[in-house]
């Protein structure tokens, strides 16, 4: 990979990846329309690494609750009516789909999945599926009133995300909405969900990320530390930013914009613009 390919993804990862538009979609975008080759999903993966390790620092209070609530309610029944304790298994649970998914089909995720028509396709349905989330979920429960089935429900959604195109956060906020979250419980929840998964993803890739086996150009170690701090900066400025925008905002501007991507792309691959793979 050039030093340029590097820049330009990680910060297009650090922008999109807290967005309900799709971080691996719009870095397989760039690839093809900014340099003509794809990077690969585990350099995507790697690159998230600093996304979440945003994530980490971000929400550093509220993991260090949970993680006592946790390990003090395994042990003394007396603290398991404690929300924190409670949050503490909805997270390992809503992260068992995404995990056991994306090492099923990680080999389809890296090549098949990465098809330009799939991706703009996913654009347009997973918006939609959105826009009715918005429109008929009632969005007034808080976090505090999170349950085992808000998790399970939101764990299915974030494993959508394994196809470019549907978003992570977008899969986990939308079925958030649908089960009458808040939009801010929704996102908040997301951001603590994608830790285990995408952490795991990251670490696993890296080998990959090196040498890529199947699909993708190598990236050497100055640049893959290079891409976790760029990504990790501007995504701890996203965090902060979308958590306010939903107190305010509706979903549906990210709606129109995932429309108007997924009609963009597909017309640029009907015109010949682009290639597909």
């Amino acid at each position: 990979m050039s030093w340029l390919q590097v820049i330009v993804l990680s910060v297009i990862q650090g922008l999109t990846e807290f967005l309900p538009i799709s971080s691996s979609g719009h870095l397989r975008l760039a690839d093809e329309l900014l340099f003509g080759t794809d990077a690969g999903a585990s350099f995507t993966a790697v690159s998230q690494l600093g996304t979440e390790a945003a994530v980490l620092v971000f929400f550093a209070k509220d993991i260090y609750y949970v993680a006592i609530a946790w390990f003090r309610g395994l042990f003394n029944r007396d603290e398991r009516h404690v929300f924190e304790y409670k949050l503490g298994w909805y997270l390992i649970i809503g992260s068992l789909p995404i995990g056991i998914l994306g090492f099923i089909f990680r080999d389809e995720v890296r090549t098949g999945a990465r098809n330009l028509w799939i991706i703009s396709s996913m654009f347009i349905f997973a918006g939609l599926l959105l826009a009715a989330a918005e429109y008929w979920g009632r969005k007034q429960r808080p976090m505090t009133e999170l349950r085992m089935r808000d998790a399970v429900a939101m764990g299915v959604a974030q494993a959508g995300a394994l196809i470019p195109g549907v978003s992570r956060s977008g899969g986990t906020i939308t079925a958030g909405l649908a089960m009458g979250l808040s939009r801010y419980a929704a996102a908040r929840f997301s951001f603590l969900l994608a830790i285990p998964a995408v952490v795991a993803s990251g670490l696993f890739s890296l080998p990959d990320a090196f040498d890529p086996a199947g699909e993708g150009l190598p990236a050497s170690g100055a640049q893959l530390a290079v891409t976790t701090v760029i990504t990790f900066v501007i995504g701890y400025a996203c965090i902060a930013w979308f958590l306010r925008f939903v107190q305010h905002y509706s979903m549906y501007w990210f709606v129109g914009y995932r429309l108007v991507v997924g009609a963009l792309i597909m017309g640029l691959l009907a015109g010949g613009v682009i290639s597909a793979t």
